[in-house]
C-alpha cells in the first residue's frame, strides 16, 4: 500500500483521480482570494516557500530527541507543538500536534478519515498513498490487516489505537526506540526515523552498526 522513504516491497496505490480539476480548482481559488484582497500573491508565495522547507528530517529530528532526553520526551507527550517549538519548529497554523507513545503492548496508527489532514509543519507533505479513500477507509475497519500490507507484523497481545486527525489537531507517532542504538548520537537516531514510521505504518529502522 505505501512506498517507504527509500524502498518497498509494497506498490503504491493509484493516485486520486482528476487531480487536474483540483490543481484548476486551487488556482481559481486563489485568483479569487488575489482578486478579493484577501491575501496578497506574496503571502501566498511566502506559505509556498514555508511548505518546501519542512520535511519528514524535522520529526525525525524531535524523535531523536525524545529518545535521548526523557525531560525533553515528556514535554513533548504533554504538548507536542510547544515541545516542537524548543527546537526551533515554527507552527504557521492554529492546529495542536499531539504525540502518540508506541510501547511493548500499544502501536499507534495515524490516518485522516475525511480528508488528508496530516502534521506538516514537521513531516511536511503527506504521502500519496495516506491521501487515498482505500488506506483512509480500511485504516480504522482493518488496521491491523493494513499494517501487515505495509509488512509490519503486530502480535496479537499488542493493541493497535487509530487516531483520526481534524482540520484542528494532528497526530504524530513515537517509535519505539530500536535496539541496538544505545551510545547513538541525536544524528544517527534521526537516520532511523522515516516519515512511515511517525504515521505509524511502520517501525522506525533497525541500526546497521554498532555505536
Amino acid at each position: 500500500m505505501s512506498a517507504h522513504d527509500h524502498s518497498s516491497p509494497h506498490p503504491e496505490p493509484a493516485a486520486p483521480q482528476h487531480g487536474g480539476d483540483y490543481e484548476i480548482m486551487e488556482t481559481a481559488v486563489r485568483e479569487l482570494l488575489v482578486e478579493k484582497k484577501l491575501i496578497g500573491p506574496g503571502e501566498i508565495r511566502r506559505q509556498i516557500e514555508v511548505l518546501d522547507s519542512r520535511s519528514p528530517a524535522l520529526g525525525a529530528k524531535v524523535v531523536a530527541r525524545a529518545w535521548l532526553d526523557a525531560g525533553f520526551r515528556g514535554r513533548l507527550l504533554e504538548n507536542g507543538r510547544r515541545a516542537c517549538e524548543e527546537l526551533g519548529i515554527s507552527f504557521y497554523d492554529d492546529t495542536q500536534l499531539i504525540v502518540l507513545e508506541n510501547t511493548e503492548s500499544v502501536h499507534n496508527l495515524v490516518v485522516c478519515t475525511l480528508c488528508s489532514c496530516y502534521p506538516r509543519p514537521v513531516l511536511g507533505l503527506p504521502p500519496d498513498w495516506y491521501k487515498v479513500k482505500p488506506y483512509r477507509a480500511r485504516a480504522v475497519s482493518e488496521p491491523r490487516k493494513v499494517l501487515e500490507e505495509f509488512g509490519t507484523h503486530i502480535p496479537d497481545n499488542v493493541e493497535i489505537r487509530v487516531s483520526d486527525s481534524t482540520a484542528l489537531v494532528r497526530y504524530l507517532v513515537l517509535p519505539l526506540r530500536p535496539e541496538g542504538t544505545e551510545g547513538f548520537s541525536e544524528e544517527d537516531l534521526a537516520a532511523l526515523v522515516t516519515r512511515d514510521a511517525m504515521i505509524g505504518v511502520v517501525a522506525a529502522n533497525p541500526p546497521t552498526r554498532s555505536a
